[in-house]
């Protein structure tokens, strides 16, 4: 069946709300606190259909905001079930608006949304998702990838802090007039009503993320002077749960102000009534402001002044999630049209690029159209063009155990022991247990006369669930370490590596991934003839070394 051709998601939801003046604020814009309410709906629902049982908002990842909505527009939200874990699953999100005069749509933003099921008596083991189209097996796959960025993303922070120096803009700003953190604090209380809660009576999730997003809006006030305009949300956190009856608390203040945009951070506590000195923290997050002249152009904002002690521990952290925030949405977000070949390789990235690395590459296994252009001895060669990409695809089965295998091929030291492309792999950096950097050099290509020399970026990744894939991701980056010299002619990869699957005792398919770069895609139409009986003798010495290897599990395999 092809992709959206009398299919539909079984998870999913889809909601159309029609912006009224009552939705507005004073720029006669759909409250931003009003979007979230609908989101948060449309997504829960959607958790609920796949669970068959309440769920409960556990967070909300960044978003972005690309357009802005009127009134007597329309909102059209779409919300289905990306992957389910053993209690959560991972929501994503699609906001359109819809102007009905004009027929014009814009995309507003994208979201995505963790929901954990809950019953009373019993534990929940959610049942898995089954992804049909292309674009559902690459959201599937990718969503575990995305969790690892979650969890790692507080240690991320952290070391940032600790081992770098973040640079700010204070040169470049106007520090003639300079305001206060402390002016722009707010404090505010809210009553929770049967009005806001949800179906299970805990809070709306989307209810307690417009108060916020009210509360942060008024801190941005005392900044600027002006109405601001929120422009990303850096990942809602609900620690637990609130319920009619409850006082929730919300504390909003500027954080730090840059040039033309600002940090806002914003916490919420409960309590019970008569038990004010028995606050719980339910939900913080950071939004990001900007202030927009006649033009649509963002003004320069005054600087902030931070309180000593958490004032300024607070400033530095949100230099910190700027940067990581830009990085981020660059290396995430880009196209692998759009993006250079090699990224600059720095701390605050690292997670960002491993998550790029691996997710490129399972983007690329679930692709759909890939074409059989030969086949020897049951070693399979497939090809794939799409996007003004040329991509390879290499499979064969081996008689080795999958994990033996996955750790053979994970160590890139041993590469040139089968693999004449490497003649030689020095470990550069070992970044943490699943990711590695090394520099490759290599034999000149086609008529070059210099060898060439990468900087390769390997991450591997065992699977979350039985069926899925062992995975060893390579993408060039940049250090400046190991910068370019005369004697070598700088090579670069953008998408390539193994994917093993278990297909029984002793049996595992093993396939290799590459997306032909432009240099190395001259090469392939220079030298058509040569190309399948080249990649065959590479794979066939590839099976030859697992086999002759496969009861050695060294050391340095186990510690990569």
């Amino acid at each position: 069946m092809a992709d959206g051709e009398g299919y539909r998601n079984p998870t999913e939801v889809q909601m159309s709300q029609l912006v009224l003046p009552c939705h507005t604020n004073q720029r006669g814009e759909l409250s931003v606190g009003q979007l979230l309410k609908w989101i948060d709906t449309t997504a829960c629902l959607s958790a609920e259909r796949h669970a068959g049982c309440p769920c409960v908002t556990a967070s909300m990842d960044d978003i972005y905001f690309e357009h802005t909505i009127s009134v007597g527009q329309v909102v059209n939200i779409k919300a289905k079930v990306n992957r389910a874990f053993n209690s959560s699953m991972e929501v994503g999100i699609q906001v359109a608006s819809e102007d009905l005069c004009s027929e014009k749509q814009w995309s507003v933003c994208k979201a995505l949304a963790t929901f954990v099921a809950q019953r009373e008596l019993t534990k929940v083991k959610l049942k898995q998702t089954t992804p049909q189209t292309e674009e559902e097996k690459t959201e599937h796959s990718v969503a575990a990838e995305r969790r690892r960025m979650r969890l790692l993303y507080a240690d991320t922070i952290k070391d940032l802090l600790a081992n770098c120096v973040i640079q700010d803009d204070l040169e470049s700003r106007d520090c003639s007039y300079m305001v206060p953190a402390e002016r722009t604090r707010v404090e505010s209380v809210e009553l929770v009503l049967p009005p806001h809660a949800n179906h299970q009576g805990h809070t709306f999730g989307g209810q307690i993320m417009a108060w916020m997003e009210n509360v942060a809006t008024i801190a941005a006030s005392r900044l600027c002077r002006a109405h601001p305009t929120l422009k990303a949300i850096e990942m809602f956190h609900f620690r637990g749960p609130s319920q009619v009856g409850d006082r929730l608390v919300l504390k909003a203040i500027v954080n730090n102000a840059f040039k033309h945009s600002m940090e806002v951070g914003v916490c919420v506590e409960a309590y019970r009534q008569g038990a004010e000195t028995q606050r719980q923290h339910i939900n913080s997050a950071f939004m990001t402001f900007v202030v927009l002249d006649a033009d649509d152009q963002p003004r320069t904002l005054p600087w902030i002044r931070p309180q000593p002690g958490d004032g300024e521990r607070r400033y530095r952290e949100a230099s910190a999630r700027k940067k990581i925030r830009l990085d981020r949405k660059y290396i995430v977000s880009c196209k692998q049209a759009e993006m250079p070949l090699s990224v600059p390789w720095d701390p605050s990235n690292q997670v960002c690029l491993s998550y790029n690395n691996v997710s490129s590459l399972k983007m690329l296994v679930a692709k759909d159209n890939w074409v059989l252009s030969s086949e020897i001895n049951q070693v399979r060669l497939y090809t794939l063009e799409d996007d003004k990409f040329l991509s390879f695809h290499m499979e064969m089965l081996v008689q080795v155990e999958t994990i033996q295998a996955f750790m053979l091929l994970s160590d890139l030291l041993r590469r040139p022991e089968w693999d004449k492309h490497y003649r030689s792999v020095e470990l550069v950096q070992q970044v943490d247990e699943d990711d590695a950097i090394y520099h490759v050099i290599s034999p000149a290509l086609g008529g070059d006369t210099k060898p060439q020399d990468f900087v390769i970026l390997a991450s591997r990744r065992k699977p979350c669930d039985s069926g899925e894939p062992y995975v060893i991701a390579l993408r060039s980056v940049t250090l400046p370490t190991h910068p370019e010299t005369p004697a070598y002619r700088r090579g670069e990869t953008l998408c390539s590596g193994f994917c093993f699957w278990r297909e029984g005792d002793q049996l595992t398919k093993v396939s290799y991934y590459n997306q032909a770069t432009p240099g190395f895609l001259n090469y392939v139409t220079t030298n058509v003839a040569g190309l399948s009986s080249e990649f065959y003798t590479t794979v066939k010495a590839c099976e030859q070394f697992l086999l002759d290897n496969r009861n050695d599990l060294a050391p340095s395999l186990q510690t990569l």
